[in-house]
């Protein structure tokens, strides 16, 4: 014998998750319009280093001494094994280190500071910096030994107009790239080896937002239309309103709880459109199927038994993807760590909305038997019974 399906009443409470989708919404917007969200390095610019320790990395300790740099937003993660670590801050190496040594010469007082980073004349072939320096002699620069050799390799001291130029022939950046590297090594008592170092700048930061905001407005128009050509456009506007609710409401989580949004989170977002849009189209299918099946049931009743046909797929499906997802959570690594809690909160979204938003809006406004009629077979045999 068949099981006899028991019909949910999901249109019966479908004020209650309105009204809670609506909040929900709400409160996503408010975090996003006060806190915004917490960009990356992807899209802010900044700097990245990877770093191969002899020993497991103590993240704990890295995070002290990069904290105790001040750096801006520092981040760092393992990644491929727990002796290979990636650093990210929003800083560039060289404005920090310059930021570092004008702290360092105002405090010698009478009025010294750094006025300026140059790069060397022509004369000076092989150098990598000139500092420009107001209100200092020189004979005072060497004897404070500022700028050792066994740092700063070969050092220059000019007078113009006034001032010091002090030419280095090692950069500030990569000195004080040296000095960070020293500081975690003595905190973590590992050797260190620095296997790269890149800089992201802001234009390409820009440039990574903007085409990511594009990819998921076409993302929209494109689900819009295939749904309105596959069903109907009321199912297509329903379809459209349940993904922008999932999406601003997985925004609005980053937002609130200030988590980091880079390219990994992007990519989270635009998959979970695909998935959202496949369950809540499963949904649809078997609407329509019903509608041509059961034509005198009320539409709110067609809703009803559809989505209750439906429902053990859905739960089925979100968990097995669930499992993925905690996988990689909790297991991956850091680095896609981000990506894992977007799709999470993402799918959670996707399937009450697939369920209770997307439905809702297709009942909310007017589908009927009518609207899913294979018109052309219609014509056709009104035509067939005309002629003679």
């Amino acid at each position: 014998m068949t099981k006899e399906l028991r019909i949910i009443d999901f249109m019966g409470v479908r004020h209650y998750t309105s009204a809670l989708s609506i909040l929900i919404v709400i409160i996503s917007l408010a975090s996003l319009a006060l806190n915004g969200l917490k960009l990356g390095l992807d899209f802010t610019g900044g700097t990245q280093l990877e770093m191969l320790l002899d020993r497991p990395a103590d993240l704990d300790k890295i995070r002290d001494v990069l904290e105790k740099e001040e750096l801006k937003s520092p981040v760092a993660v393992l990644f491929g094994s727990d002796q290979e670590v990636m650093i990210r801050t929003q800083d560039q190496m060289k404005i920090k280190a310059q930021e570092k040594l004008s702290n360092t010469i105002a405090a010698l007082g009478s009025g010294a500071a750094l006025e300026s980073l140059e790069r060397p004349v022509r004369e000076l072939e092989g150098y990598a910096d000139t500092l420009v320096i107001a209100n200092l002699g020189v004979d005072l620069l060497q004897q404070k030994d500022l700028f050792p050799s066994a740092k700063y390799g070969r050092v220059e001291y000019q007078q113009r107009d006034g001032k010091v130029l002090v030419t280095l022939e090692n950069s500030v950046d990569s000195v004080y790239l040296n000095q960070i590297i020293g500081d975690l090594e003595a905190a973590t008592g590992a050797k260190i080896q620095l296997r790269s170092s890149e800089f992201v700048g802001p234009q390409i930061g820009d440039e990574l937002r903007d085409q990511g905001g594009l990819g998921m407005l076409v993302a929209f128009v494109l689900v819009f239309l295939y749904v309105a050509v596959q069903f109907q456009w009321k199912f297509s506007t329903g379809a459209i309103i349940g993904l922008v609710h999932d999406v601003i409401v997985t925004l609005g989580f980053f937002a609130f709880f200030q988590w980091d949004f880079d390219l990994t989170v992007l990519a989270a977002i635009l998959a979970l459109i695909g998935y959202s849009i496949n369950d809540t189209i499963v949904i649809y299918d078997r609407i329509r199927e019903n509608f041509r099946i059961l034509r005198k049931t009320d539409p709110h009743e067609v809703i009803n038994i559809s989505i209750s046909q439906t429902l053990g797929r859905t739960i089925m499906t979100s968990a097995s993807v669930f499992i993925v997802l905690f996988c990689l959570y909790f297991i991956a690594g850091e680095v896609l760590q981000g990506f894992a809690l977007a799709l999470i909160i993402g799918i959670v979204a996707g399937t009450y909305s697939s369920v209770y938003i997307c439905a809702n809006i297709t009942a909310a406004l007017g589908i009927t038997k009518e609207d899913l009629m294979p018109k052309a077979k219609e014509e056709d045999g009104a035509e067939a019974t005309e002629a003679p």
